[in-house]
């Protein structure tokens, strides 16, 4: 899949929030850093870390939990 594609699939995940995207890859890149398991198909010595992200994001692999500021 291309990566126009991706980046596509990935704004639909977070309602086509760029701001929002941009925030999941940087913690998700983080928690990758620290070790936490690749929840897609992915091979770390040709892939980096922000590309896995995205495609965790866009496949759906991960969600965004929003806090409800009124409660």
């Amino acid at each position: 899949m291309r990566t126009e594609q991706i980046v596509a699939k990935a704004l639909e995940q977070v309602n086509n929030d760029r701001y929002i995207l941009s925030n999941m890859i940087f913690k998700r890149v983080k928690q990758l850093n620290n070790g936490a398991q690749i929840l897609i198909k992915a091979d770390l010595r040709t892939e980096k870390l922000t590309d896995i992200a995205l495609r965790e994001i866009a496949e759906g692999k991960l969600v965004l939990d929003r806090i409800d500021e009124n409660n």
